[in-house]
């Protein structure tokens, strides 16, 4: 009876877990509403796609950087609010992403385990946009903020 009991237990909890990442509203691919958007010295991210991958969620971003130079980077892990790293961004290394609510996560980039951005990701209640908040610093020590409205594809 035991037995029955702990591998009911873990399938209800494996399903959970699948079922929490496929119901997040961030999974899928987001578009950048330039019109809508507020960039002070950081990079742009034009397209913004979260994916399943296992248990993971994979982010990968299309955008221009404060130089004007097109990069993809990609971040592979958990909403859990560890460091995981980031390839093809020079600007950041790490970055976590943690649930504060149904709709909204907070994260923070670092690179060399120095925080250069932080903020907020809200999933607007219709799913059908949702805006990025966020500042910090950059490489230069200079001040930076985005407001970024994102549609939904």
């Amino acid at each position: 009876m035991r037995i029955r009991t702990f591998f009911s237990m873990l399938a209800l909890l494996m399903l959970g877990t699948a079922i929490g990442i496929a119901a997040s509203p961030q999974i899928g691919s987001w578009k950048l509403n330039e019109a809508k958007s507020k960039f002070s010295g950081v990079a742009k991210n034009t397209l913004v796609v979260y994916t399943e991958a296992g248990d993971n969620v994979k982010v990968a971003i299309d955008g221009i950087d404060a130089a004007g130079k097109a990069f993809h980077s990609e971040w592979t892990g958990k909403f859990d609010g560890k460091d995981y790293a980031v390839t093809g961004d020079a600007a950041t290394d790490m970055r976590s992403y943690s649930v504060v609510n149904a709709n909204t996560l907070a994260f923070t980039s670092k690179k060399g385990g120095k925080v250069l951005l932080s903020g907020e990701i809200v999933v607007a209640a219709d799913g059908k946009s949702r805006t990025v908040k966020a500042s910090g610093t950059n490489a230069k020590g200079e001040s930076v903020t985005q407001m970024a409205v994102y549609d939904k594809q």
